[in-house]
């Protein structure tokens, strides 16, 4: 369908495999990145919102949708509402006591996520990085499982902008380095946690991963390339027009509840 957002996807795969766990967390490490329309009592003011909460027999819920589209459907009509990604969302509602209900009843992804699903996902969310010196001891060639690459690739592909190239590399004691390349020093802190989540949501508990920086050069690219896997980082994209801020807008200042 047209229509079918990413999220989509990712339930469907979870709902076709239950007993998966690579499934399960490929859809929260989505649903942490993803943009949550949270359907409000009335428009914002300032950085306080007051959702519209659910009592389900489950317990109490947000309404929340993966699209404006969705929540104009479920309140037929328009509706003031709030933008929040799935990581601040878990912390607000881990907080507030409350589960998400997704998507209900306008898309097949229709889901009830409890409070201890909400709270597991902030817990993993919070996962430390290990950030390593800019020093390169010997490398060798990775033996990294298919789901990191796919949920690191994720990751970077998600932090258009904040980097030029990554490089995957094994080391001598089997733990794996992420060489970062061309990151400015505000970039590094967001990137090292999104290689730890990556890490976190392929399930690989037992699996080391270190992340250096570096700054971009010629034969620095050409010595890790001989032995790393690499991973592009887009471009960032840039707005064609202005739109001003609104309350969840910015990570570092979630909206408040009301």
């Amino acid at each position: 369908m047209s229509d079918q957002t990413p999220l989509d996807r990712a339930h469907a795969i979870m709902m076709k495999a239950p007993d998966s766990e690579e499934a399960r967390l490929a859809y929260y490490a989505l649903l942490a990145d993803t943009e949550i329309h949270l359907l409000l009592e009335a428009e914002p003011e300032d950085d306080v919102i007051e959702p519209q909460f659910a009592e389900l027999d489950e317990g109490t819920y947000v309404l929340g949708f993966d699209s404006p589209a969705r929540l104009t459907k479920f309140a037929e009509g328009p509706a003031p509402y709030a933008a929040v990604s799935g990581r601040v969302l878990a912390e607000m509602l881990n907080d507030e006591g409350a589960g998400l209900a997704l998507n209900l009843g306008v898309a097949e992804s229709s889901i009830v996520l409890p409070v201890e699903a909400m709270s597991w996902m902030q817990s993993a969310l919070g996962a430390v990085p290990k950030e390593k010196g800019g020093v390169l001891g010997a490398l060798k060639s990775p033996d990294v499982p298919e789901v990191l690459l796919h949920t690191l690739d994720a990751k970077l592909v998600r932090a258009a902008g904040l980097a030029e190239v990554a490089y995957l590399c094994g080391q001598e004691d089997g733990s794996l380095l992420l060489a970062i390349l061309g990151a400015g020093e505000r970039a590094q802190a967001p990137l090292a946690k999104a290689a730890s989540e990556a890490l976190v949501f392929s399930g690989l508990e037992d699996l080391s991963l270190d992340v250096a920086f570096f700054n971009d050069a010629p034969a620095l690219r050409s010595q890790l390339s001989r032995v790393g896997m690499r991973f592009e980082v887009p471009e960032p994209v840039q707005p064609a027009t202005y739109e001003p801020q609104t309350p969840g807008s910015d990570p570092d200042k979630p909206p408040k509840l009301r």
